[in-house]
């Protein structure tokens, strides 16, 4: 990469509120690792510090930032973190290349369908009968697609990717490294003093451009379907368990777990080891805060925190009052002797 500061305000449609236009940049940094010919990003109040603090050439600021920074260019743009990444994105190495074929250690069941000429299929793969893969779709190393599994177009399966038998992948779709889809449920019934397994004979769907990371598992239905909405994007080490259903967009972050058959609508975030109970209903538009714990419906937009999960404020005046029991607890005692 080189670019210079004032091609960087062209590029973001950023006001360059500090530096020399032709100052240039060469690499990319976060505020605190960077150092001299690095560009990086301020977006987060709480960072406020390591901007006064940087080695970087140049950052990206909100608009309306007021402060000078010596030493650093500063480019005021509408969203700073999403112009970051567009640069990166303009001058990272080329992605790598689509190479059609399928490796000689692959194994393709004969009724598979699929375009040898249009996909990738990479060493040591399965692809068991029956299943349909769309053209410029990559399935990595050592990846099983299950019997009658439909996977979209340009969807990109990374290594030990597991998608069992019969669900539904849409057009885009991205699974990384040690994702499973359509495991069975978890679901028995105790009879005559021993667990009975109840067989999961339903699918798991996922729409367009939905995103799983690394190591999270998606069960599949008892019956029907397990269902991930168009545009869905789901961290690392997350479990979705069967017959729920996530609406478009919404956001699911690490080690976050929800329960069997509950609905999650469009565009809510479910922030970072988060839990939420079976059989619920949890609206559009809403924020579950990180290690929150949802037992009962939640229909309204807003931002919910604590165990069990409640609206913020109330979270917080909950949290403050907790503090100060210990000290109510002794005055409580005073009063008892009398001497208060």
């Amino acid at each position: 990469m080189e670019i210079t500061l004032e091609q960087l305000a062209a590029l973001t449609q950023g006001t360059i509120l500090s530096g020399e236009p032709q100052t240039k940049l060469t690499g990319f940094a976060g505020l605190r690792e960077s150092a001299g010919g690095d560009l990086s990003f301020f977006a987060n109040e709480r960072y406020l510090n390591d901007v006064r603090r940087t080695r970087a050439s140049a950052v990206l600021v909100p608009q309306g930032f007021s402060e000078t920074v010596p030493g650093v260019a500063l480019v005021a743009c509408a969203n700073a973190s999403v112009a970051f990444a567009e640069i990166v994105r303009r001058f990272m190495p080329p992605p790598r290349e689509f190479r059609p074929g399928v490796h000689p250690s692959a194994v393709v069941d004969a009724s598979a369908k699929l375009n040898r000429d249009r996909v990738c299929i990479g060493a040591c793969a399965v692809i068991e009968a029956g299943a349909e893969i769309g053209d410029g779709t990559e399935i990595g190393p050592g990846c099983v697609v299950g019997e009658q599994v439909r996977l979209g177009r340009d969807c990109l399966l990374h290594p030990r990717v597991t998608v069992a038998g019969h669900c539904i992948l849409g057009d885009r779709v991205r699974l990384h490294s040690g994702v499973v889809i359509g495991g069975d449920g978890f679901g028995y019934e105790l009879v005559d003093g021993r667990h009975q397994k109840i067989e999961q004979v339903g699918i798991v769907q996922l729409d367009d451009d939905v995103e799983i990371g690394a190591n999270s598992t998606v069960d599949r239905a008892r019956f029907g379907r397990t269902w991930i909405g168009e545009g869905t994007k789901v961290d690392n080490l997350v479990q979705i368990a069967h017959n729920c259903v996530l609406g478009r967009h919404v956001i699911v972050v690490a080690q976050s777990g929800i329960a069997g058959s509950t609905r999650v609508g469009d565009y809510t975030i479910v922030a970072a080891q988060a839990g939420i109970g079976g059989h619920l209903d949890i609206g559009p538009h809403i924020i579950i805060a990180g290690r929150s714990g949802v037992t009962a419906d939640l229909p309204d937009k807003g931002t919910y925190a604590g165990m069990p999960a409640q609206p913020f404020k109330e979270h917080q005046v909950h949290k403050v009052l907790v503090r100060k029991l210990p000290e109510l607890f002794e005055r409580v005692k005073r009063l008892e002797k009398g001497t208060e």
